[in-house]
């Protein structure tokens, strides 16, 4: 019944090209995939094709670029000849055109090469060598030992595609879509039609057809596999094994439509109706952006830049909490300001000026745990929230490359010094950001007169130091130090830079290359307080490490105490008789030399330790650190 059903198809796809073949509106909607080769045959000029003795002659170009690959099923017009001109087979005699799948069983043996290089419409005249294994070559009356030649007109072709590589959703693109592909967030539109093989309709969709979330799923497991193949405006054919669709259990009859019989095989019909993509702004699918119409253009607002826009506020269940550039003045805010909730703002800043969007704000990204008031609503604490925002416009801040090396420096500074009042007052991811584009600004070299060249430096490397203090205060310690080596780099005697890079270091635990930032320090400025407390710190953690190792040691050696006890007895009671016996004893006495000089180091280690410990001041190291980054951030 399967292969009943695939010829019917073929049957009907055959018709369905030579209906269409002559209208051109219809000539590029099928996908394909151009093949790499070399330069495109000339009308009239020949040319071997891979290695297997196959030559093409082209008699007519076709039309566009797709070329069809193996597995698709194309619709040929194709007359075979003999070289002496003798005619032993055509479609174009019989009155209909061959359908078949390239590479598959039904086709023309040693033609699928040829035609994978064919476009839409083309006509080629193809020498086929007696090796070439022509499958009716008997029946034809072909000699065995003879050439062959097949002029092939290639009407059109259907892409498939084995969606999940097992045969079990097996899908044929009946005409193309645009060129959205699908996302598994995404919110669809889709019709289709769903019969068995003998043709009974067992689902379908309303004429307008049904709106799903595509990683929701719908009708069966196959359906979102399918969709998420899919662009905007396709149409296909599905053939769904049952492991796909409704498997042994089957599904009851509904909705007037008859049940799905166990393990039945299924054909939809498919068509993607219409799609709004849907982005996740922040990662972590707390904060949704449900694209409802697109902007224009490829800019979106980037941080400091001012928006202008309108929203309405809902809270999930749709009760409209707040309206707000409606009455005839649009809103306006700056990005990464913080002048409105979280999300809001990371939302805004991926649009497109006149995009229209939908978002979904989760608590973390709205108000958290707190009660917020708008106009006379009470937000609950942990609400999610939906804003229907559209971006009406927003300033476009001056390219860097459009700007002189005076207006980049001035920039840079202006940028900074924000960064310093957001470092003041605890915001320091938002303080970091800005000193990375302050330093983007000035990051150009040779755009600058000589005389700036000094400024430029100082002004760089002061930003880098300062998102350096950032990255210590947000415990991201190999970022501080990827930040203090760039500017030991450019400055190998920064006392800031090595003194920033070794309380990274002791915060990364890597205690000897701190060790190694803290004596350099030192060595340049022998009176730096802030050096010589980190330094005692340094000391502190060092001394409790040893004590550590001391404590490993000791355990390591423990287990031969008992041992070490029972030699000692062994050589107290009693002398070794014969050279076996002063052997052991020997070994017995070497292992317990080893064991008493193991446990005289281990001791030695201990009372290092509380001597170090005894003699060090107690000293608040990482407060007189903070007054030391917060005073020279503000500089």
């Amino acid at each position: 019944m399967a292969h009943s059903s695939r010829l019917t198809l073929s049957a009907s796809a055959a018709r369905a090209a030579a209906a269409v073949v002559d209208d051109d509106d219809n000539l590029d909607e099928e996908p394909g995939e151009e093949i790499e080769s070399a330069p495109p045959l000339r009308v009239g000029e020949e040319r071997e094709i891979g290695g297997a003795g196959l030559r093409k002659k082209l008699l007519r170009p076709g039309r566009g670029w797709e070329t069809p690959v193996l597995g698709d099923e194309v619709t040929v017009h194709y007359e075979g000849r003999l070289l002496d001109g003798r005619k032993f087979e055509s479609t174009r005699d019989r009155g209909e055109p061959l359908t078949f799948e390239l590479g598959g069983e039904q086709g023309i043996a040693g033609l699928d090469q040829g035609i994978i290089t064919m476009k839409r419409g083309e006509l080629a005249l193809f020498t086929l060598p007696c090796s070439s294994g022509y499958r009716h070559a008997a029946a034809q009356g072909v000699p065995p030992d003879a050439d062959m030649q097949f002029e092939v007109e290639l009407l059109s072709w259907l892409t498939v595609m084995d969606i999940c590589k097992d045969g079990g959703i097996v899908k044929k693109v009946l005409s193309g879509g645009d060129d959205r592909q699908t996302g598994d967030l995404d919110e669809v539109t889709v019709k289709y039609q769903v019969r068995l093989l003998d043709g009974t309709i067992v689902a379908e969709t309303p004429e307008g057809g049904f709106e799903f979330c595509v990683n929701q799923g719908h009708l069966c497991p196959a359906l979102p596999k399918i969709v998420n193949t899919m662009r905007r405006g396709e149409k296909a054919f599905v053939t769904i094994q049952p492991q796909y669709a409704f498997g042994e259990a089957g599904r009851e009859a509904i909705n007037g439509l008859p049940a799905i019989p166990s393990n039945a095989v299924l054909n939809i019909e498919v068509e993607l109706v219409s799609l709004k993509p849907v982005v996740d702004v922040t990662g972590d699918m707390k904060v949704l952006k449900k694209i409802l119409r697109a902007g224009e253009g490829l800019r979106t607002p980037n941080s400091g830049e001012t928006v202008c826009v309108r929203y309405t506020a809902m809270f999930k269940g749709g009760t409209t909490f707040e309206k707000v550039g409606f009455d005839g003045e649009s809103f306006q805010f700056i990005i990464d300001e913080e002048q409105v909730i979280a999300g809001l703002d990371r939302a805004v800043s991926t649009m497109l000026k006149g995009e229209l969007s939908e978002l979904t704000i989760e608590p973390e990204y709205a108000f958290g745990n707190d009660e917020a008031k708008r106009d006379v609503t009470i937000i609950p604490s942990s609400s999610t929230l939906i804003y229907v925002v559209e971006l009406l416009d927003f300033t476009k801040e001056k390219d860097i490359r459009e700007m002189t090396g005076l207006e980049k420096i001035q920039a840079a500074e202006g940028t900074k010094s924000s960064g310093n009042d957001l470092f003041k007052n605890g915001k320091f991811e938002r303080a970091a950001k800005k000193y990375d584009k302050a330093a983007r600004y000035i990051d150009g070299e040779g755009t600058f007169e000589d005389n700036e060249e000094k400024l430029v430096k100082s002004l760089r490397i002061s930003c880098w130091l300062n998102s350096a203090a950032c990255c210590l205060k947000l415990k991201d310690f190999q970022g501080a130090i990827r930040l203090c080596s760039q500017v030991l780099d450019n400055e190998f005697c920064n006392v800031k830079a090595l003194y920033r890079r070794a309380q990274a270091y002791i915060e990364a635990a890597d205690l000897d290359l701190a060790k190694l930032d803290i004596q350099k320090a030192l060595e340049l400025d022998p009176k730096n307080k802030e050096m010589k407390s980190l330094q005692m710190t340094l000391k502190q953690l060092q001394a409790e490490k040893n004590r550590r190792d001391a404590k490993l040691y000791a355990n390591m050696f423990q287990w031969t105490r008992k041992d070490a006890d029972v030699m000692v007895k062994k050589l107290k009671v009693g002398k070794p008789q014969g050279d076996e016996r002063e052997g052991s004893a020997e070994v017995e006495a070497s292992n317990l030399e080893n064991y008493m000089r193991c446990e005289r180091k281990v001791a030695e280690k201990e009372v290092k330790c509380d001597r170090e410990t005894q003699a060090m001041e107690v000293v608040d190291a990482t407060c007189a650190g903070d007054r030391e980054m917060a005073d020279s951030v503000g500089r």
